[in-house]
């Protein structure tokens, strides 16, 4: 996976945009979704700075971090070790958290199941 891959994912979600941010592509839709951190990794949201360890902890070769996002609910996604499944996956649950109530109620699919 790369830049390209993420782009085409990121964009294919609801009312997402493109635009930059620190320089870097970052997808949008009221709030960021994902960003490109560097050429090889993206960030994007998960539910809290529990799951954001766990990941990291779980997958390093997948999933890292920096002091940067230390306390928050953003991870880093190497692209070159990600299948395409996990990472729309990750974009969309991105796109959740990122959302306000109206883009939930709006999109429900995209979050997380109901609880049995």
């Amino acid at each position: 996976m790369d830049e390209g891959d993420a782009r085409r994912a990121a964009l294919a979600l609801p009312e997402v945009t493109e635009r930059s941010s620190w320089g870097q592509p970052a997808w949008f839709h009221r709030n960021m979704v994902a960003r490109m951190w560097d050429d090889e990794r993206l960030t994007v949201r998960v539910e809290d700075d529990g799951e954001r360890l766990a990941l990291v902890e779980q997958l390093p070769e997948l999933y890292s971090t920096t002091d940067h996002h230390a306390g928050t609910n953003l991870v880093l996604i190497t692209l070159a070790t990600v299948d395409a499944p996990t990472l729309g996956a990750h974009l969309a649950e991105s796109w959740w958290w990122a959302a306000p109530p109206v883009l939930r109620k709006r999109y429900p699919r995209l979050g997380p199941p109901e609880p049995a």
